[in-house]
């Protein structure tokens, strides 16, 4: 059996598979027919590359304020009103949440080129097994 005959065989049967005996659904839920949903490495580096340029911006543009917010928290604070903690607590807060959304942008865009990376060396190394299984058939 050559490469593509052993392929197309491990793959028909991957896609005939049933999770937790889910019977097969023709009409798209469940499986069965021509799968319509496909991710491709350039669509992963693509919204890789969305969450990276929008953590660039966001951190850019996040905490230009803070040094102004601080300045005129004290200020207020210094003479008496209370309006001044109440801009540090919505100053601590707000950095709080755009800390947590520029670790998330992070997150996504290294959690994604790693799965980009991840799935090519995958790929190679299934390639390799194939291939080596074919080669083995000649020396038994």
């Amino acid at each position: 059996m050559s490469f593509d005959e052993e392929w197309s065989q491990v793959r028909s049967e991957a896609a005939a598979m049933r999770l937790n005996s889910v019977p097969m659904d023709p009409g798209g839920g469940g499986g069965g027919g021509a799968s319509d949903y496909k991710v491709t490495s350039a669509d992963l580096k693509a919204i890789g590359n969305e969450a990276q340029e929008l953590f660039h911006w966001f951190e850019r543009d996040a905490f230009h304020a803070g040094a102004q917010t601080d300045a005129a928290a004290k200020s207020l604070d210094g003479d008496g009103f209370l309006t001044g903690s109440a801009m540090w607590t919505m100053w601590s807060t707000w950095r709080d949440q755009a800390e947590a959304l520029l670790s998330a942008c992070a997150h996504i865009h290294n959690h994604l080129e790693d799965t980009v990376v991840s799935h090519t060396n995958h790929e190679e190394s299934l390639i390799t097994n194939f291939s080596m299984s074919e080669i083995d058939k000649h020396f038994k």
